[in-house]
């Protein structure tokens, strides 16, 4: 679809492009922590660093969708909101798994959420400074 540059996609379009994959993130963690028994990791990845790894990425996407899928629009207070709501998801979480026969929250876990909700939202920001950098440098 070929967008003019005088209109953009109606409001639906535009929040389903910058929050779909925040929300797919999110649905595929509630669905693996819904299950009495999770997928197995590899014996080199343990579950902190795959806690760490998935609430990074979580965060990622929750920083692109608050900025409307614009990274140059990143802000301090951005990134302080997508931590916040990535690790308040996490909480949620780790709260959805004490109702799953089998399975109980951590506060190990949480706290790997959060490491990983920190790095994935600096290393976004990061990147959009790099983007700022490169667009200065072909712009003069």
């Amino acid at each position: 679809m070929t967008v003019s540059p005088l209109r953009r996609p109606a409001l639906p379009w535009r929040l389903l492009h910058a929050w779909g994959p925040a929300a797919a993130l999110m649905a595929v963690i509630f669905v693996v922590s819904a299950s009495s028994s999770p997928p197995r990791l590899p014996a080199s990845v343990s579950d902190v660093t795959a806690h760490a790894i998935a609430y990074a990425v979580l965060a990622v996407a929750v920083l692109r969708a608050l900025t409307g899928a614009d990274f140059s629009r990143i802000t301090g207070g951005g990134v302080l909101l997508a931590v916040v709501l990535t690790v308040a998801y996490g909480l949620t979480d780790e709260i959805h798994q004490s109702f799953v026969p089998g399975r109980t929250p951590e506060l190990r876990d949480l706290a790997a959420d959060t490491v990983g909700a920190v790095a994935g939202a600096a290393l976004g920001w990061a990147w959009s400074i790099v983007l700022a950098v490169r667009a200065r440098r072909h712009a003069g």
